[in-house]
């Protein structure tokens, strides 16, 4: 019998925002994929461990995620990383891999997932709470109310976007480019908010454009209600 792959969202950053079937399948399972090179200096395992300190004694498979723009690369990375969780999945071994937010928004795990299951593997997601939620409780606003559409973007590929379809934006991926999704939300009349590393220690909320810095960090979230 061959493993279970399993991407298992953990929530925005606050350990109290894991859910209780993420922490069951950590315990129950004892190799942990994690995206980074060093597995235990990752987001994601900060968080689980918090509230499943036996994490720490787990087998901990370290994903590398390149961050570059070659395709070639990128593929040839994931494809790798699909191999090595293959090999304990042969071994009739589950892996649980943790991600930050939720397991099918703008997932890492995603880029293998499709390699796992076209080599005939059990692929299973586990949501999580996703980190633009999670920024829109800590606005204090709704995200879309009665029949208001709600647009997900990852605003650094959408540079030359305007927002002129009815109802809110959320814009993942900003941060690389605020000054000029900073321009485009000024055009867009909007109501702006942004929470910079929602719901961690560092944690900062802006109101309005104005307010968000041009160098913010790279996990901003921004949410542009009509």
């Amino acid at each position: 019998m061959k493993g279970i792959a399993y991407g298992v969202g953990v929530g925005p950053g606050d350990p109290e925002y894991m859910t209780l079937k993420a922490i069951r399948l950590i315990r129950e399972n004892d190799v942990i994929a994690l995206p980074g090179k060093e597995p235990k200096e990752t987001v994601a395992y900060k968080i689980a461990a918090a509230v499943v300190p036996e994490l720490a004694d787990k087998e901990l498979v370290p994903i590398y995620m390149p961050m570059v723009k070659d395709r070639e690369l990128i593929d040839q990375e994931h494809r790798r990383s699909a191999k090595l969780v293959e090999s304990y999945l042969d071994q009739g071994k589950n892996v649980v891999y943790l991600t930050l937010g939720d397991s099918t928004v703008y997932c890492t795990f995603s880029y293998i997932q499709h390699y796992l299951e076209a080599d005939g593997y059990t692929v299973e997601l586990i949501s999580g709470i996703p980190s633009f939620c999670a920024a829109a409780a800590r606005l204090n606003v709704p995200l879309c109310e009665w029949d208001e559409p709600l647009h997900i973007l990852p605003a650094v590929h959408k540079l030359d976007a305007e927002l002129k379809e009815p109802g809110n934006y959320v814009l993942m991926k900003s941060a690389s480019q605020m000054k000029a999704v900073k321009d485009i939300l000024r055009r867009s009349g909007r109501k702006v908010g942004m929470v910079e590393n929602c719901s961690m220690e560092t944690e900062k909320v802006y109101r309005s454009v104005d307010e968000i810095p041009d160098d913010a960090g790279y996990f901003s979230l921004i949410i542009a209600k009509e």
